[in-house]
């Protein structure tokens, strides 16, 4: 999960003014961006009412956590694998994920405010807003976008941008975990088609952002950039469901934003090696990059709060191999997509605000802000100042 925000060209900043011009998101990250950009004009409120959702949440807001909802959607889809599809088929199962998100539709109309989008286009307090979303109907990685100014679209191997007006459908469909939310549905060029999750076969997550104009990138991860090899223990078990499932969608969700990191420095390193005439006849262009990301692992911190997940919740994850074994915890990777829980996110935020104070001086740097007394005319966000 992901957000790429980049900053906005202004003589100065106000308290109350978004200081990104261009706004991109993945999954969470695109709900979080959404949210952001749909209130450019009142940054500082925008991020006040994300934490107090964020700070505060409990996952029957996101997705049916009750034990009849959980047994509706998840207990058809565990049986529809154990008995098999041809019986599930004849007992006219048709299970589309392990949850039910409906609840999670009611929150983004409460949080994400869509119908600002084009004031905030019009005023010129944002240049654009895009989430990706992937698309099961015909394998490619969809970037939907909307901006002040016309763009032209993308096109590249298995991904496209398609330009347009955002709703909440495009963020519902970004955020569609495979097998744990539904598929959304989205029309596009005239075909009604399923999406999921962005993160799926997103082999380039710092490209869109690019492409609407971007030449600086500050980029919010979710996974750490450096991952150190966990410890290594003894394991006689075979690995559980739960254990696969959460080292196939860690593959999906955080390693590509790395890969992309990397290529980006390259292409920077090589065109500081060309003269100026050669880079000019190149198409690239250097772009500085600033990535934020958590020091700990967010497995290790799902791991110690897996009880605050519901009761049936807890159940239906002990089915496909959830649980402490000792002083190791299996399937917390699996548990932390949705541990939608106070104590959980609570932690997550304190850990983010711990490390950007850590690199407090280096993102004011890179974000060109000044720290003045006058609050006013503060050049960061609100809280910031001195």
């Amino acid at each position: 999960m992901q957000a790429e925000c980049t900053p906005a060209t202004v003589p100065a900043l106000r308290a109350q003014e978004a200081p990104f011009g261009i706004v991109v998101g993945t999954s969470a990250g695109a709900i979080n961006s959404a949210a952001v950009a749909c209130r450019a004009d009142a940054f500082g409120d925008a991020v006040a009412d994300l934490a107090q959702v964020w700070g505060n949440f409990h996952a029957d807001q996101v997705y049916e956590a009750d034990a009849w909802g959980v047994i509706r959607s998840g207990a058809h889809w565990i049986t529809a694998l154990s008995a098999g599809w041809a019986f599930a088929r004849w007992r006219k199962l048709k299970p589309r994920s392990l949850l039910d998100n409906t609840p999670l539709a009611s929150l983004l109309r409460e949080l994400v405010p869509m119908e600002r989008l084009p004031t905030m286009f019009a005023r010129k307090h944002l240049g654009a807003l895009a989430v990706t979303a992937s698309s099961y109907s015909n394998g490619q990685h969809m970037t939907f976008y909307s901006s002040a100014t016309p763009i032209e679209p993308w096109v590249r191997p298995q991904r496209q941008a398609v330009p347009g007006f955002l709703s909440h459908d495009h963020l519902l469909a970004s955020s569609a975990i495979p097998f744990i939310f539904p598929a959304r549905r989205l029309t596009h060029a005239g075909a009604t088609t399923w999406f999921g999750d962005g993160s799926m076969r997103q082999t380039a997550p710092l490209s869109p952002a690019m492409h609407l104009g971007a030449d600086r990138l500050l980029v919010v991860g979710a996974g750490r950039a450096q991952e150190a090899p966990a410890e290594q223990l003894p394991e006689r078990r075979y690995p559980s469901m739960a254990q696969i499932a959460g080292h196939a969608m860690a593959s999906v969700f955080l390693d590509t934003l790395a890969v992309d990191i990397e290529r980006l420095e390259r292409v920077n390193r090589v065109l500081s090696l060309m003269s100026p005439a050669a880079r000019a006849e190149t198409p690239w262009k250097t772009v500085r990059c600033l990535v934020v990301s958590p020091s700990q692992r967010i497995d290790d911190i799902a791991a110690r709060h897996l009880e605050a997940l519901p009761r049936p919740v807890r159940a239906l994850l002990g089915g496909i191999g959830v649980a402490r074994q000792g002083a190791r915890t299996q399937g917390a990777a699996l548990a932390s997509y949705l541990l939608f829980e106070a104590p959980f996110t609570q932690e997550l935020m304190a850990l983010g605000e711990a490390d950007a104070q850590a690199r407090r001086q280096e993102i004011l740097d890179f974000m060109d802000w000044s720290v003045v007394q006058d609050a006013d005319h503060c050049a960061v966000p609100p809280g910031s100042c001195a």
